[in-house]
């Protein structure tokens, strides 16, 4: 369809379409400082849906490719507050302490933020094309998001566009993987034919409901969300209940925060997910914490991040975290190693090889000469705004270019690790950046930071994109056009993210009790501690080895689980999942449970009525969940305009001493 035109009339209309999701950061900001460790992988469909709901205001439908160009542009935009470190590398920073890092904080104002988005905002779009040669055409990776996408889109449209037979062939089997895992059913690969003009009626009328009965669900939980939120904003024990009394939500923080947007993120990480998240919660803030504090190891307040239990169990959490990662990117690396090994004999034993074709004409590929001319652009603006914006104090430019060449080296694990688990081990990529740059400038906390962020930058944004450009090649979608929506998502992030960032650190204490933002703490904890090997709280030694050798064992266990393709490997606890369970407390988490627990009733619900040959959707509780999350998010940027202009609670009626904010 974008094969005789670099810009075709219904590309633009499909970004015209898109810029409404372009204020994706605005919404996403309140989430992403509540997240750590994982790249959002639902943020694929969430976009495609959204997209969908949109195009249903125009007049005509969207097609697929161009679905898929709508998507890809939403998610690059959504893609840069994670990419560009606004929610972990920029907030920790900001937790500089001359004391222990002989450096002072550095607080990245409006101009800086913007600078600094644009000295990594290009790197990962750029390595995206190549990645896609090797992992979508030649290896032919899963991408299980990208591959969901393309079915959640093709559900979407099928009966809406009378799609012909070519357009329904790359969409997985059903029974696969991807399938079970989301839920989407395979679409046939052939059709016998066009059904008649009174078939085409019925299909009309059905579609229509299921549109008007999508736009009340999205609508009705929108409007629940927004509405909840802004009570909440007024009113601030709406969101602070304490759970088991007043004593045990101000000593130990277990307090209750019904807020559907949680609900929301539960619904779409899923049960397995929450459930993980959930028994971290317990053995963190119900164990761990209490025998820190009692014991005298962690003598402040319990939610203070430097001496109180909050920041003792993050030790422990962080653990967990890289031995976690790292051994479930062994077996990625194992079969790079392999691969490469392979191929370097099989060319000494073969003169001339086949290459696999490229099944796109060379007028809807990213040229060669634009990839490697971006890339060295790329590095060499990002180069220079780096160091305009932090000195050469912070960080030499020698390190700044090499932390692109070792994100370029990540990106390659990242992509790979997403196309056959559906996980951006961002994480143990970030963690690799960090133990690199302690040998090349050791003790230098401020370089470590922002050389691990510019390295994690390009490894994360290029692996995320890669499921978009899955989701295109299963639709026949332009990969030029998907490139050309890469590019505008990610410029305009750049300002959005950065005004963002800059509205919220105004408004609200980042990070602080409404905005944890736990990842700033883990990136500063981490620098400090491979950097002087100094800074662990009392007794934290011996936790942290068990912690580790046990969350290892487990991921080692897990992982031969899922090789194997047993059906009980996802119920084996996610080691991230669980150490998040430590870091966010237990009022971010409980809700999350509630949604996880709605999923898998919803899903059982689901696969009963399909055994009994029940015409049924589940696309309906991926809409819900849209409308909790978007709701709330939008209804925090209307708190963040209110609190910026002064307008206060109404009431703190039932507010336990310390329990709310705002008041």
């Amino acid at each position: 369809m974008f094969a005789h035109s670099h810009l075709p009339k219904h590309l633009i209309e499909s970004r015209q379409a898109a810029l409404p999701l372009h204020w994706y950061p605005y919404r996403m900001y309140p989430l992403l400082y509540e997240h750590v460790f994982w790249a959002p992988d639902w943020v694929d469909q969430y976009s495609a849906l959204l997209g969908y709901l949109l195009s249903l205001f125009y007049s005509r439908p969207m097609s697929h490719q161009e679905l898929v160009v709508l998507q890809t542009t939403a998610v690059a935009t959504g893609t840069m507050p994670l990419a560009a470190g606004f929610v972990g590398v920029i907030p920790a920073l900001g937790l500089l302490d001359y004391k222990h890092d002989h450096a002072h904080p550095i607080k990245v104002g409006l101009i800086d933020g913007i600078l600094w988005g644009c000295a990594i905002a290009l790197f990962g779009v750029f390595l995206a094309p190549p990645l896609r040669r090797q992992m979508i055409i030649k290896e032919e990776l899963i991408f299980p998001s990208g591959t969901a996408t393309a079915q959640l889109i093709s559900v979407l449209n099928e009966k809406q566009e009378g799609l012909q037979d070519e357009e329904r062939t790359y969409i997985s089997p059903s029974g696969s993987r991807v399938t079970r895992r989301r839920g989407y059913e395979a679409l046939p690969a052939e059709e016998s034919g066009l059904p008649d003009r009174n078939s085409d009626e019925d299909a009309g009328q059905k579609d229509h409901y299921d549109v008007t009965q999508s736009g009340k669900i999205l609508g009705l939980s929108f409007a629940a969300s927004a509405l909840l939120t802004l009570s909440a904003y007024f009113f601030p024990v709406v969101f602070n209940i304490p759970l088991f009394g007043v004593y045990l939500a101000r000593e130990w923080l277990w307090y209750f925060s019904p807020s559907f947007s949680y609900v929301g993120q539960g619904i779409i990480m899923g049960f397995p997910t929450t459930l993980s998240m959930s028994l971290g919660m317990i053995f963190g803030w119900g164990i761990l914490s209490p025998l820190s504090k009692l014991n005298g190891w962690a003598p402040g307040p319990t939610g203070d991040m430097i001496t109180g239990a909050r920041g003792w169990i993050l030790w422990v959490a962080l653990a967990i975290i890289c031995a976690d990662s790292f051994v479930s990117i062994v077996p990625t690396i194992y079969r790079l190693l392999k691969s490469a090994y392979l191929t370097l004999l099989s060319r000494r034993a073969v003169v001339v090889s086949e290459d696999v074709p490229e099944n796109e004409p060379a007028s809807r590929l990213v040229p060669n000469r634009w990839v490697w001319s971006g890339l060295f652009a790329s590095v060499i603006v990002g180069t220079v705004l780096v160091w305009f914006v932090f000195g050469s104090e912070g960080i030499k430019p020698w390190a700044t270019v090499l932390g692109f060449i070792i994100g370029a080296v990540l990106s390659h694990l990242g992509a790979r690790a997403l196309g056959e688990t559906d996980l951006n081990p961002v994480s143990a990529l970030g963690k690799i950046s960090q133990l690199f740059f302690a040998f090349l400038q050791p003790g230098n906390v401020v370089a470590n930071i922002i050389a691990g962020g510019v390295a994690e930058a390009g490894a994360q944004q290029a692996g995320d994109l890669m499921q978009d450009l899955k989701t295109g090649h299963l639709l026949h979608a332009s990969p030029r056009a998907q490139f050309y929506g890469q590019m505008i998502g990610s410029v305009v992030s750049i300002f959005v993210s950065a005004v963002a960032y800059n509205l919220y650190t105004r408004a609200y204490v980042i990070p602080g009790p409404q905005f944890p933002a736990p990842t700033a703490y883990v990136w500063l904890s981490f620098a400090r501690l491979i950097g002087s090997g100094n800074g662990l709280p009392d007794h934290t030694k011996p936790f942290i080895i068990n912690a580790a050798i046990i969350a290892a064992l487990i991921a080692s266990f897990k992982v031969q689980a899922l090789g194997r393709g047993k059906w009980w490997a996802k119920w084996i606890p996610s080691g991230v999942a669980f150490a998040i369970g430590f870091l966010n407390t237990p009022s971010f988490t409980i809700a999350r449970l509630i949604g996880g627990i709605a999923e898998l009733l919803y899903r059982r619900r689901v696969a009963r009525l399909r055994l009994q040959e029940q015409s049924t959707s589940d696309v309906g509780i991926i809409i819900l969940a849209s409308g909790f999350v978007l709701g709330e998010g939008v209804a925090s940027i209307i708190g963040l305009v209110m609190k910026s202009f002064g307008v206060g609670v109404i009431s703190c009626g039932g507010c336990w001493p310390g329990g709310c904010p705002s008041c």
